[in-house]
């Protein structure tokens, strides 16, 4: 029996728990990816690295966490800039903006519970809450003091609105900053993945019960999903990038998609539509904000980032042109520069709230 068709399905199954319930319903559809752009030497994609601090949560639960400590030369030594991924994806998705922040900054990356290197946790534990949970860990172990500015997409923003729900006090003596790039405060139920609306509430049925269904066979699905196929990179593309990337971005996040486990996948797509922390916001208003998004991201649309605003309304706002769901690997320079405009505004926050001397 050729294993391609269970390929497809694993695929089409996976990115829907990524928010991309749609791709099942494209299987046919004809899709095929530009060359890339410039030419040059490709990008090293995950091949930057840390201090590996191993970390053991209060469940049990083994996450991967490195700190790239602070140059000599560092800009701002007094703040730690802490760094939550998105679903199914990893750390190094954070890519350009480590790339670009280390040295000048203590930085701190974390692969979520399930996620990249970290464990998955006991059964029924991959919630957006228990994420929460998970970054207070986090800080409490290789950032204990000190000032500290979040970055958060798509899933890592859930997971810092869900810390603010439960550790209003920290966050209030210690956050000063705070970024949700790509990502929403409730009401995913309500996203229909660029399909029309009744395809979109199909999806959201028969989402949850095709992964549950494929997730008892997660070792041939795993394995399937890995094989990789023109197919596969075609879907990451539809739903991840809005203009023309290189392929070897494509190759990189599909890459981080597939090696997200069926299991855990599966355990954390109902999260998503019970997911609402709108009134937690409150306890971040008053603090440097960015809430930034892509103007075609069919899987957090712009108008989730509006709601925040709403909440948060002294907010730096940022809708990019012709940008998708990984904004932040599609636009880097813009990103990076709106990140940086964020830790300077932390930073001339924590100075004024300091005593004169």
């Amino acid at each position: 029996m050729s294993p391609r068709p269970p390929n497809l399905l694993a695929v089409g199954a996976g990115l829907a728990a990524a928010g991309v319930g749609a791709a099942l319903g494209l299987a046919a559809e004809r899709f095929t990816l530009g060359r890339s752009r410039g030419g040059g030497v490709a990008e090293p994609f995950g091949s930057l690295r840390g201090t590996v601090h191993p970390l053991v949560t209060d469940d049990g639960t083994r996450l991967h966490v490195e700190v790239d400590e602070l140059d000599d030369s560092g800009e701002h030594p007094d703040l730690t800039v802490v760094f939550s991924h998105g679903f199914c994806l990893n750390l190094d998705s954070w890519h350009y903006q480590r790339q670009t922040m280390r040295g000048r900054y203590r930085l701190v990356l974390w692969d979520q519970r399930g996620h990249g290197r970290s464990d998955a946790g006991p059964r029924g534990s991959c919630t957006v809450d228990q994420c929460g949970r998970d970054l207070n860990s986090v800080l409490q172990a290789v950032a204990p003091t000190g000032p500290v500015v979040l970055i958060g997409h798509s899933l890592g923003g859930m997971t810092q609105m869900a810390l603010a729900a439960e550790q209003a006090r920290l966050v209030g003596e210690r956050v000063v900053g705070v970024a949700f790039i790509a990502t929403s405060p409730g009401g995913l139920v309500d996203v229909h993945w660029g399909l029309a609306e009744v395809l979109g509430q199909v999806a959201h049925l028969i989402a949850p019960v095709a992964l549950s269904g494929l997730a008892r066979t997660p070792r041939l699905v795993d394995r399937t999903r890995r094989i990789g196929s023109d197919l596969e990179q075609a879907l990451v593309k539809r739903y991840s990038y809005a203009s023309a990337v290189p392929a070897s971005l494509v190759r990189f996040s599909a890459a981080m998609i597939a090696a997200t486990p069926i299991e855990v996948v599966a355990e954390f797509l109902p999260t998503f539509d019970v997911h609402d922390k709108r009134i937690a916001l409150a306890t971040l208003d008053g603090i440097e904000a960015l809430v930034l998004s892509g103007q075609d991201d069919l899987l957090t649309p712009p108008a989730h980032s509006d709601e925040i605003v709403r909440r948060l309304p002294v907010a730096e706002h940022v809708v990019l042109p012709d940008a998708g769901h990984l904004v932040m690997l599609e636009c880097p320079d813009e990103v990076n520069l709106h990140l940086d405009e964020l830790l300077v505004r932390a930073s001339r926050s924590l100075q004024r709230s300091r005593p004169e001397q």
